[in-house]
């Protein structure tokens, strides 16, 4: 990670990862990157997606875990980053019982 997306991944942790310190919020990125993209407003939404592109924000809902993003968020990022035609947003992540 460069410094400029520790820079503004930290900023982002102290505002939507308050839970924890932005120090041990960075221990995991991909949190960060998850919580803003589902909670975040539209300047942080734009800083987050300038600064770390649009292959690491695929890559956020391709390993998104249950429960980390909301529904209207879900077809929000597929739609903008090209992964879903209307009407064709997968479903959320949900747990499979055997």
């Amino acid at each position: 990670m460069n410094a400029g997306d520790r820079t503004t991944l930290e900023r982002l942790a102290e505002k939507y990862v308050w839970w924890k310190t932005p120090a041990e919020a960075l221990a995991d990125p991909r949190r960060i990157i998850a919580q803003v993209m589902d909670i975040g407003d539209y300047d942080d939404v734009q800083a987050l997606a300038e600064r770390v592109g649009e292959g690491r924000l695929r890559q956020c809902l391709h390993d998104a875990e249950i429960g980390q993003f909301n529904a209207r968020s879900w077809a929000y990022w597929h739609y903008r980053l090209g992964l879903a035609a209307p009407g064709e947003v997968p479903p959320l992540p949900s747990r499979r019982l055997p």
